[in-house]
């Protein structure tokens, strides 16, 4: 189970790289960066389904895109220059809490 921990921390860190290269795909016209993005996909799905066989999809798949998404949020504020306003905060802080919450309501 350690195991499927790590590689789900590992997708996750894999899908937040590559959606914060999005902006240099530009729209998927530079050729480089959207290769880089789409494999970056490919790569964390791949590791999602590995991680599928000895964890519930239901708390992976919670845990991939909830996490995923605030670490993407805080990218974005740190290295891409995007706001950060205390809902936008409040609303990240709720997301980990529901992901938190369905993992200790997925273990056994």
């Amino acid at each position: 189970m350690y195991g499927a921990v790590v590689l789900l921390a590992a997708a996750i860190g894999i899908e937040v790289a590559a959606t914060a290269l999005l902006p240099r795909a530009q729209g998927f016209t530079d050729p480089l960066w959207s290769a880089a993005v789409l494999a970056g996909y490919g790569v964390s799905i791949w590791m999602l389904s590995v991680v599928v066989r000895s964890m519930p999809v239901s708390v992976a798949y919670a845990i991939w895109a909830g996490v995923g998404t605030a670490a993407v949020a805080a990218a974005g504020y740190l290295f891409l220059d995007e706001p950060m306003g205390w809902l936008k905060a409040g609303s990240l802080a709720l997301i980990v809490l529901g992901v938190v919450g369905l993992k200790a309501s997925g273990t056994h």
